[in-house]
């Protein structure tokens, strides 16, 4: 199948909403992994390019088309962003062949009738693409940011009023970069077996840099997957953002700990904990979500964790204080990890974050229970938002027997400083991770 129409079929998949960019893509690529290197690429780049783009490229196609983006078919729409985001953001690709491919896959689809519609409003795109009229930024900051960067103009909007131009302007850059895949080294490896793994990594043309944050996290570029790596059957690495890693190092676990992980999955904060406790109880509300995790435990050999399915909105009643400290990562609306979940942004509204802040409150209300008393808390999500982030730990602590304290002794030296107040947002274009937030809380005795 051509490159370009297997794109066009995810896009319109992803129309329907029935599945997440992320999966599917993924679920794609393996699909056609016979397809060459280069092809491969192409459709990954492609595909994600539209979806991370999609409401600057409207907005080009609404300046150059007489229909509005929202009147045209589904297949003209996707074919057409497509077209734009070739035209705009892919120098390999000659614009002549974003123009002929689109008009020939239009044909081929069964609008032989619009190719001519596809072919004009592409060739305007070609010929003005350096002269497209964007809003004025001081006269409509918010739009100008929310079509620069691709994102709702609501979201633009919260974080201009929290954090200023220059730093939103920054946050929604890095969003859309590429972030390297992180990657954590068992804690028990040597040194010297650590260099001899990324030898053999860079000898396959992956090119790893050390986390400015932990010694045992890597960013890895230049690689296709991470299951044929050296060293991930052995069990010497797992992936998780470093991000997360630090605020497995927060909760400052000892040797003697027995720590409970309510929402674990997909399970690298467990994995990462049983490295630092004497046992780990991992939950979350269904089977499936529990099964990657069991596939790591085994390929880590983290024997010291124990898995549960177990629903975090209900109490139980038998681990009633009796956990050192419980990793509390509860379901959010993921504006930190944007980058790697493209499509997020296209389906946040002010109600589904009400909703998720009443599931938050929700689970907390059962889940502080666990905490002996004197033990640790330590809340996190993968979101960039204040109500679910400073707010919910000053509610906890408001209506629960906690109080926030200092992270500093437990972060490196570059965060140390902003861990002070017991919480740290954590900004991509201003921290080398992903977008995050933890906070230490410690019950009263």
């Amino acid at each position: 199948m051509d490159t370009r129409e297997i794109v066009l079929d995810v896009l319109l998949e992803l129309e329907r909403g029935k599945e997440y960019s992320n999966r599917l893509i993924r679920s794609v690529l393996d699909k056609y992994d016979y397809l060459p290197r280069q092809d491969k690429a192409f459709v990954k780049r492609l595909t994600e390019g539209v979806l991370e783009r999609g409401l600057e490229l409207d907005y080009i196609l609404n300046l150059f088309s007489k229909t509005p983006v929202e009147k045209m078919k589904p297949l003209i729409r996707c074919l057409l962003r497509m077209g734009v985001y070739q035209i705009c953001y892919m120098d390999n690709v000659p614009d002549a062949a974003a123009c002929n491919e689109a008009v020939k896959l239009a044909g081929r689809k069964g609008f032989r009738n619009l190719k001519g519609f596809v072919n004009g409003v592409l060739r305007s795109v070609s010929r003005e693409k350096g002269r497209i009229p964007y809003p004025d930024p001081e006269k409509e900051p918010v739009r100008f940011l929310s079509v620069k960067y691709s994102v709702p103009e609501f979201l633009a909007g919260l974080w201009l009023e929290e954090y200023g131009r220059e730093e939103t302007e920054s946050l929604l850059a890095a969003l859309l970069g590429v972030r390297p895949v992180s990657i954590r080294f068992r804690t028990s490896l040597g040194e010297e077996e650590r260099k001899a793994y990324l030898a053999r990594m860079e000898e396959q043309g992956v090119k790893a840099v050390p986390s400015p944050y932990l010694d045992c996290a890597w960013e890895l570029t230049g690689l296709e997957g991470v299951q044929s790596l050296p060293g991930f059957r052995e069990g010497a690495f797992t992936v998780q953002d470093v991000s997360s890693m630090l605020a497995v190092e927060a909760a400052g676990i000892g040797p003697e700990d027995f720590v409970l992980d309510v929402c674990a999955a997909p399970g690298g904060k467990s994995l990462f904990a049983a490295e630092k406790a004497a046992r780990v109880l991992a939950r979350d509300v269904s089977a499936p979500k529990l099964e990657l995790l069991r596939e790591n435990i085994a390929r880590m050999g983290a024997e010291n964790i124990s898995l549960q399915e177990w629903d975090a909105t209900g109490t139980d009643e038998t681990m009633l204080e009796t956990a050192d400290v419980v990793l509390l990562d509860v379901p959010c609306s993921g504006l930190g990890v944007l980058g790697k979940k493209r499509d997020i942004k296209y389906h946040v509204t002010e109600e589904s974050f009400r909703k998720l802040e009443e599931l938050q409150k929700q689970i907390v209300e059962h889940s502080w229970r666990y905490v002996k008393p004197g033990g640790i808390l330590l809340y996190s999500t993968c979101t960039i938002r204040w109500e679910e982030n400073e707010e919910m730990c000053r509610f906890l602590c408001e209506h629960y027997p906690f109080d926030l304290e200092s992270m500093e002794p437990f972060l490196p030296e570059p965060l140390a400083e902003r861990g002070l107040a017991g919480y740290l947002q954590l900004l991509p274009g201003k921290d080398a991770c992903d977008g995050f937030f933890f906070a230490r809380l410690r019950r009263r005795a």
